[in-house]
C-alpha cells in the first residue's frame, strides 16, 4: 500500500493508481464563428486536459493545457501546452505549466476563463511508484503573451475539483480530492483582491470527479466518486447525487443549497457541465464520463473497463426540473468545455475502448418532447 504523510493516498490499495479526470468545470468563451470543417485536431492525442478559450482584440485563442499522452502510464502524464490562434492553420507550442513539485506533469486541474487570461489551479502528481500529491498550486496565463503569473497557493490543495467563474471576479472550487480524502469546501479566489476565502460549504457527500456549471446566481453540481471506508482496503464508489446553490447577491461566500432529483438515479464520473441557451431556456447541461469510477488509464478500480457515455442531462434553472435530450457523441475524462457558434465542443478525452483522441467532438443540444 501507498502512504502519503503517515496516511493512504487514494490508490491506496489498489492495483493502479487512480483515474483521469472529468469534473467538469466549464470554460465558455465568445462565439468562435466556424465550422466543424475549420477546427484543426490537437498534434497529439490527450485526455484529461484542460481546454479554454477567449477572444482579445479580434482574434481568439484556444489552449490545451496539460493531461495524459497515448502510452497512459505515470510517465505519460505532462504539462506541456498547444495553442491555436483561430484562423490559423496548426496548432503551436507554448510554454509548458510551471511547477513547484518534484514531477511536473499533472492530471486533474481546474481551470476557468476570465478577464481574458486562462485561470488553472491544482492537479495531481503521479510518481512511478503509484503515489499521487495534490497540488495547491495556482497560475494566471495570458494567451497573448503566453506568459505565467503565479497566483496565491490555494488554502486547501484539491485535485479533481469543479472550477467555477462568477461575476467576471470571483471563482469557486468546489470539493474534490486533497491528499488524503475528499473535502466538502468551497473555495472562493477573489481575482480583484487576489485573496482566497471559504463559502458556504457543500453540503453533499465530497466527491472527487464531479461536475458542475454557473448559470447567473446558480451553481449545479452533480456526482462523482466517494470513498467507502467500512471495507478493507476502502473502496470508491460513484455517488448519485445534485446539489443547486443559489450565490446571495450581496455576499459571495453565502450559498444556499437544496438537494434536487438526480436525473436518472445512475451517477457518472467525471462529465463535463456548462450553462447554454436553448429554445429560450436557461439551461445546465451535463455530458459524457463514466459509470465506472476508473484509474486514470480508463480501467475501473474494480478492474472492469470504463466505457464513456453518450446520455446528456439538461436542467432548466426556470422549471427548476430535468428536461430530455437527445445523445450525443460518447466521451469521457474530460475537464472542460469551449463554446463556438453557441454549440459546445470537447478536444480530447476518451472514447471507446479507453482510446485517446486528438479530435473536436461537436455535443449538439437538442430538446426532446416532455
Amino acid at each position: 500500500m501507498l502512504q502519503k504523510s503517515g496516511k493512504f493516498h487514494k490508490s491506496a490499495g489498489l492495483t493502479s493508481n487512480r483515474l483521469m479526470q472529468f469534473s467538469l468545470c466549464l470554460s465558455l468563451s465568445a462565439p468562435l464563428l466556424l465550422s466543424a470543417a475549420q477546427l484543426p485536431a490537437l498534434p497529439e492525442a490527450v485526455s484529461n486536459n484542460l481546454v479554454m478559450s477567449t477572444s482579445v482584440a479580434g482574434r481568439t485563442y484556444v489552449s490545451s493545457f496539460m493531461g495524459l499522452s497515448s502510452g497512459k502510464t505515470h510517465a505519460d502524464v505532462h504539462n506541456r501546452v498547444w495553442q491555436w490562434t483561430v484562423g490559423d492553420p496548426t496548432w503551436l507550442k507554448a510554454p509548458v505549466v510551471p511547477s513547484r513539485q518534484r514531477l511536473s506533469g499533472r492530471l486533474a486541474s481546474s481551470g476557468v476563463t476570465l478577464q481574458n487570461h486562462f485561470f488553472i489551479f491544482g492537479g495531481y502528481t503521479v510518481a512511478a511508484n503509484g503515489t499521487e500529491v495534490s497540488s495547491s498550486e495556482s497560475y494566471r496565463y495570458s494567451p497573448v503573451t503566453k506568459a505565467y503569473n503565479k497566483l496565491p497557493d490555494m488554502p486547501v490543495a484539491v485535485d479533481d475539483s469543479v472550477a467555477l467563474a462568477y461575476m467576471n471576479r470571483y471563482i469557486y472550487l468546489a470539493s474534490g480530492w486533497s491528499q488524503d480524502g475528499n473535502v466538502n469546501l468551497i473555495q472562493l479566489f477573489d481575482n480583484f483582491t487576489q485573496k482566497w476565502s471559504q463559502a458556504t460549504p457543500f453540503p453533499g457527500t465530497p466527491t472527487f470527479g464531479l461536475a458542475g456549471a454557473l448559470s447567473g446566481q446558480h451553481m449545479l453540481l452533480c456526482d462523482g466518486v466517494k470513498v467507502n471506508y467500512q471495507t478493507l482496503p476502502r473502496q470508491y464508489e460513484t455517488e448519485a447525487q445534485c446539489w443547486l446553490g443559489e450565490i446571495n447577491t450581496s455576499n459571495p461566500n453565502r450559498i444556499s443549497w437544496q438537494q434536487i432529483q438526480h436525473p436518472t438515479g445512475k451517477a457518472r464520473y467525471r462529465m463535463a457541465a456548462a450553462a447554454v441557451k436553448q429554445d429560450g431556456k436557461e439551461l445546465i447541461v451535463f455530458i459524457g464520463g463514466s459509470e465506472t469510477a476508473y484509474n486514470y488509464n480508463g480501467i475501473g478500480y474494480n478492474g472492469t473497463p470504463a466505457e464513456p457515455s453518450a446520455q446528456v442531462w439538461a436542467y432548466s434553472i426556470a422549471d427548476k426540473s430535468w428536461l430530455k435530450a437527445e445523445n450525443t457523441t460518447a466521451v469521457m475524462d474530460l475537464r472542460t468545455l469551449v463554446t463556438m457558434n453557441n454549440e459546445l465542443y470537447s478536444l480530447g478525452g476518451m472514447v471507446a475502448g479507453q482510446n485517446l483522441t486528438a479530435e473536436w467532438i461537436k455535443h449538439q443540444i437538442k430538446l426532446l418532447p416532455q
